[in-house]
């Protein structure tokens, strides 16, 4: 998944509250959005669509990628794991690192736009600037992002709810999988994350030179 694609969502809930006028940061109500994601290729499996489930009392997300698999965020403990399905591995991510990848720092700088309707629902538009990046995300008064858009680093795209189910989440969807292999990435300390730029999570194998334990 492209950094410019969920930036309003990763990088929102990242931010900490403060006196600058700013969206809500977690969805104060359990929820699943399903997404359209624009301006990602469909060749080589490039993802057309995602869900994002939110655990709201634990501030935890879950973001479901097809068959390639999920990655969780507990934003109260500030950590986080991806899971590759058909490879049965699992690879913690360090919320700082998938932050600094995917979204806004915390000097990013936000500006109410307008207001909007998506998926039925009404949402404020904000937009953001941060480190060459740019972009607008609607947010409703609850904390579910509805739109996010953006563009920098040569890299534009975005992504819309097409369908918002409110409802109590299963918390054990939100909990690390039992018998998977973990996996560290070649450069973990700093180097990118999966999906940061080539647009997908990997998929049935894990990545080449990646070292498993």
């Amino acid at each position: 998944m492209r950094r410019t694609l969920i930036a309003a969502l990763l990088g929102l809930a990242a931010l900490p509250a403060g006196a600058q006028d700013r969206p809500a940061l977690f969805p104060t109500r359990d929820v699943a959005v399903t997404y359209r994601v624009n301006g990602v290729p469909a060749q080589g499996g490039g993802m057309q669509s995602l869900t994002i489930a939110w655990l709201a009392a634990a501030q935890t997300m879950r973001m479901d990628m097809g068959p390639a698999g999920y990655m969780v965020a507990d934003h109260h403990a500030q950590r986080g794991f991806m899971v590759m399905r058909e490879a049965r591995m699992i690879m913690d991510v360090p919320m700082q690192q998938a932050m600094q990848q995917y979204g806004p720092t915390g000097n990013a700088t936000y500006r109410r736009t307008g207001t909007d309707t998506v998926a039925g629902l009404a949402c404020t538009v904000w937009s953001f600037e941060d480190r060459g990046n740019s972009g607008t995300a609607c947010i409703t008064a609850d904390g579910v992002m509805l739109r996010a858009a953006g563009t920098g680093q040569g890299q534009s795209g975005g992504m819309e709810a097409t369908q918002v189910a409110y409802g109590p989440q299963d918390p054990s969807r939100f909990q690390r999988p039992q018998g998977y292999q973990s996996m560290q990435m070649p450069g973990a300390a700093g180097g990118q994350m999966p999906g940061a730029a080539g647009g997908q999570m990997p998929g049935g194998r894990p990545p080449a030179g990646a070292v498993t334990k």
